[in-house]
C-alpha cells in the first residue's frame, strides 16, 4: 500500500489541488493585518501571526456554568475549534490523542487511567449522552475535559472524568463557509458551516452544519461514510432571556479496517501487525451507526449577580456493530476471527439539567452559590438474537477475507436495561479576599436499576442513594497565579457482571471512589500552564472462586499532569503536555492479581503540538504533532508488557484570498514514519478487571494523507 499522491485517486486530487494552490497564491495577493490574536474562523481578516494561540480562557463546568479556567480548583482540558479545524481532526476520539491524560480510541474515554461509564461521564452542553458512539468534530466549537471526579458537580459516576462537547452556536456577523478535502486513499468530503442572525434586533440566531464523506480508506476495500446534518437555533426572548435549540442527525459508517485483536490462554500480543494489511478486517463488517439528537436549553439572566438555566436533551444511538474480533490462539500468530459480538444495539438517552447561580457578599466575604438538579433515563436494548458468530480462521503472515455470514437484524430487539439516575446539588464558593478562596459542594443522588429478559420480566433490580462531596481551598500568590488542593469522594454506579459468572449481567451495589488533588496554574496572557498531583482509590470487582463477580479489592490511581497551552513566541505556539501514571490493584485476595499494574496503561504518555507561522512567507504556516506513549501491562499478572510508540504527524496551512475570498489550504500526513503499534490495549471491563487475564488490541493507523481547501463564500 503507498500513501504519498503517486497513486489514483490520491495523486490526481494533489494533481488538481496543488497547481491550483500556486496559481491562487500567485494570482490572489494576501491581505494581511498585523495582530498580535488570530482572528475567528469566521472573519476574512487574515493576520501576520498565523499560529492560534490555541487557549481557552474559560470552560464550562456543569451546574456552576462559566467559569475562569484560572480560577478553577480543578484539572480542566480544552480542546479550541482552531485546533480541530487546523488539525483536520474528524472525531472527538481523535481529539483525544492531544490530551495526554485522556484515552479515547475504541474504548470510552478516560482520564487518569479510569474508564468512562456508558453515560454517566459524557455530555453535550453540560447534558448526558452515550459514550459508545462515533461524534464528528465538524460538530462542536470546542472540547472540554475535567479530570478525575466530579460526582458532586454532576451526580454520581465513574472516576474517569468529565467530557463535555461544546455545540456551535448561531454567529453575530454572517458566516458563510466551505470545506473540501481528499483523504487516503479515496475519501472525499466536503462540508459547510453557517451561520448569522434575522429578524427585528437580530433576535433570531442560526447555525448550520453539514457534512457529506464517503470512500476508500487506508485498507483496499475498505469503507468510511460520515454524513452529518445538524441545526442550531437561538432565540433571544426580551433582553435577558434565550432559548437554545438543538438539533442532529449524524450516520457513521466504516467497514473493512482492521478489527480488534483479543487473546486465548497463554498467548501474547506480537508486534503490531501491518493496519493496511487486506484480512485483518472484513469488507462487510464494521460499524453502522446512527445518532440523533435534540436539545432545548434556556437562560434567563435576573440581573448581573443571578442567572438560571434549564436544559432538556434526547438521544437515539442506533447501532449495527459488526466489527470483527481476531482471537490469537497461538503465539505463532494463528487467529480466530469472530463479528456480531454487540451486546446492545440501541441506547436512548433522556437528560435533563435545571441550576440556579448567583453571588451574594456578606461581611466583606463574597459567596458564589449554586443550586441545581441534574439527572438523566437511560435505556438499553438487546437483539434477540445475539452471540459471536465465527466467521473463520488464518493466521497474521496470511490474514484472510471470509465469507459474510447472515447477521442478526440489530432492530429486532428488547429493552434489557434501564437506569435512572437524579441529583440534587448545593454548593458555595467562598472568596475571602483577593488571595483565598474556598468552595464546598455536595450532591444527594438516587440510582435506580433494572435489568430485564426478552419475556419483559424484571431479573434483578436495586435502589442506592447517597451523598458527593467535593471541598476545595485555593491560594493566589499572584493574580495570575492558582495554588490549590482539593478532596472530593463521588458515589457511582456499580460493574456489571460479565457473561459466564452465576450472577451475570447483574449489575454491582454502587461504589464510593475518592480522590485527592493538589494543583498549580499560571497563566501568562498568551502562555498557559498547569501541574496537577492526584490519588484515586475506588473498590474494584473481580470473579471471586466461587465464580461470582464481586467487590473484592481495591484500585488506587497516583498521576502527575503537566500541561502547557498558548503562544510561546511571536510565530510559535504549543499545545500539549505529560502525564505519568501509576495504577495499581491491591487487596483481592490473590497473589495474580494483587499489587499488580492495571493492564493495558502506559506509565508515560506526551503529546506535544507545535504550530509555527512561518515569517518569511505570511500566510504560511507548518506544524508538528508527537505522541508518546510508553510500555503498557499486557495481562492482569503483570507477566509481560506491549511496546509503547511514538508518532510524528505533520501539517501545513496557506491563507490568501481567492476571488476576493478568504481561503485557507491545509495538509497533513499522520503517521509520517509509518510507525506500527498497538493504539491501545483495553480491559473487557470498564473498571480494568477482564475475567481471561487480558485484553482486546487496537491497532493504530498507517501513513494518511489529508488535504483539504477551506472557503468563505
Amino acid at each position: 500500500m503507498k500513501y504519498l499522491p503517486l497513486k489514483t485517486p490520491i495523486g490526481d486530487a494533489v494533481g488538481l489541488l496543488l497547481p491550483a494552490f500556486v496559481l491562487t497564491s500567485l494570482a490572489f495577493p494576501m491581505q494581511a493585518a498585523a495582530a498580535d490574536d488570530a482572528a475567528p474562523i469566521e472573519q476574512v481578516t487574515i493576520n501576520g501571526t498565523i499560529g492560534p494561540p490555541y487557549q481557552a480562557k474559560t470552560a464550562s463546568l456543569g451546574p456552576l456554568g462559566q467559569r475562569a479556567v484560572l480560577d478553577a480548583p480543578y484539572s480542566i482540558q480544552v480542546i479550541p475549534a482552531e485546533l480541530l479545524q487546523n488539525q483536520q481532526l474528524k472525531s472527538v476520539t481523535e481529539a483525544f490523542r492531544y490530551l495526554p491524560s485522556v484515552q479515547g480510541e475504541n474504548i470510552r474515554p478516560q482520564t487518569r487511567g479510569l474508564q468512562a461509564g456508558v453515560v454517566q461521564n459524557t455530555r453535550i452542553d453540560g447534558m448526558n449522552i452515550a459514550s459508545t458512539t462515533d461524534y464528528p468534530a465538524e460538530q462542536f466549537d470546542r472540547i472540554e475535559v475535567l479530570d478525575g471526579l466530579a460526582g458532586a458537580l454532576y451526580g454520581p459516576s465513574n472516576p474517569a472524568g468529565t467530557f463535555n462537547y461544546v455545540l456551535k452556536r448561531p454567529t453575530a456577523t454572517p458566516l458563510r463557509s466551505v470545506n473540501v478535502g481528499y483523504v487516503t486513499e479515496e475519501g472525499r468530503a466536503a462540508s459547510a458551516d453557517l451561520g448569522g442572525t434575522f429578524g427585528d434586533t437580530q433576535r433570531f440566531g442560526y447555525r448550520i452544519n453539514l457534512l457529506d464523506e464517503n470512500g476508500e480508506g487506508y485498507v483496499d476495500n475498505s469503507n468510511l461514510k460520515r454524513q452529518l446534518a445538524s441545526i442550531a437555533f437561538d432565540t433571544r426572548i426580551g433582553d435577558d432571556t434565550t432559548l437554545e435549540t438543538n438539533a442532529s442527525r449524524y450516520h457513521y459508517t466504516t467497514k473493512g479496517f482492521p478489527g480488534t485483536f483479543a487473546l486465548a490462554n497463554n498467548v501474547h500480543f506480537p508486534s503490531a501487525p501491518d493496519p493496511d494489511r487486506v484480512g485483518y478486517g472484513q469488507p462487510f463488517a464494521g460499524d453502522d451507526n446512527v445518532t440523533s439528537t435534540g436539545s432545548l436549553r434556556l437562560i434567563h439572566r435576573f440581573n448581573g449577580d443571578w442567572q438560571l438555566s434549564a436544559g432538556l436533551l434526547r438521544q437515539d444511538s442506533d447501532r449495527a456493530s459488526t466489527v470483527p474480533t481476531n482471537t490469537l490462539t497461538s503465539n505463532a500468530g494463528a487467529y480466530q476471527t469472530t463479528a456480531a459480538t454487540t451486546t446492545f444495539s440501541l441506547d436512548t438517552v433522556l437528560s435533563n439539567t435545571i441550576a440556579l447561580n448567583g453571588h451574594v457578599d456578606a461581611g466583606g466575604v463574597r459567596h458564589d452559590l449554586v443550586f441545581s438538579n441534574t439527572g438523566f433515563d437511560w435505556k438499553r436494548y438487546t437483539p434477540n438474537h445475539t452471540g459471536a458468530i465465527t466467521l473463520g480462521t488464518a493466521t497474521l503472515d496470511n490474514p484472510l477475507i471470509f465469507k459474510e455470514p447472515i447477521f442478526p437484524d440489530f432492530e429486532s430487539r428488547f429493552k434489557a436495561l434501564t437506569t435512572r439516575q437524579q441529583s440534587l446539588t448545593l454548593g458555595d464558593g467562598i472568596g475571602f479576599n483577593d488571595h483565598w478562596s474556598a468552595s464546598l459542594f455536595a450532591s444527594q443522588s438516587q440510582i435506580d436499576v433494572s435489568n430485564y429478559n426478552k419475556a419483559g420480566l424484571t431479573i434483578s433490580q436495586f435502589h442506592a442513594d447517597g451523598p458527593s462531596t467535593n471541598a476545595t481551598l485555593s491560594y493566589k500568590p499572584q493574580s495570575n497565579m492558582n495554588v490549590y488542593g482539593s478532596y472530593a469522594d463521588s458515589l457511582q454506579q456499580g460493574d456489571i457482571a460479565p457473561t459466564g459468572t452465576v450472577n451475570a449481567g447483574a449489575s454491582l451495589e454502587p461504589y464510593r471512589s475518592k480522590q485527592w488533588e493538589f494543583g498549580y496554574k499560571i497563566d501568562f496572557g498568551k502562555m498557559q500552564a498547569g501541574a496537577a498531583l492526584f490519588r484515586i482509590e475506588r473498590p474494584f470487582a473481580l470473579v471471586d472462586t466461587d465464580n461470582v463477580f464481586k467487590t473484592l479489592g481495591d484500585q488506587v490511581n497516583k498521576g502527575l499532569e503537566l500541561t502547557a497551552n498558548g503562544a510561546a513566541t511571536s510565530h510559535l505556539s504549543i499545545y500539549g503536555g505529560l502525564s505519568w501514571l501509576d495504577p495499581r490493584v491491591f487487596d483481592t485476595g490473590s497473589a495474580a492479581t494483587s499489587d499488580k499494574e492495571v493492564l493495558g496503561l502506559s506509565r508515560i504518555v506526551g503529546s506535544l503540538l507545535f504550530d509555527y507561522s512561518v515569517p518569511e512567507i505570511r500566510g504560511l504556516a507548518v506544524n508538528l504533532f508527537l505522541n508518546h506513549t510508553s510500555s503498557m501491562q499486557g495481562d492482569n499478572a503483570n507477566t509481560y508488557q506491549v511496546d509503547g510508540h511514538n508518532v510524528a504527524d505533520l501539517g501545513a496551512r496557506y491563507n490568501n484570498q481567492v476571488m476576493g475570498r478568504s481561503a485557507t489550504w491545509r495538509l497533513a500526513v499522520k503517521n509520517v514514519t509509518d510507525q506500527r503499534y498497538w493504539a491501545n490495549i483495553t480491559p473487557s471491563g470498564q473498571n480494568g478487571y477482564t475475567g481471561a487475564g487480558n485484553g482486546t488490541g487496537t491497532l493504530g493507523a498507517p501513513r494518511t494523507l489529508r488535504l483539504s481547501l477551506q472557503m468563505d463564500i
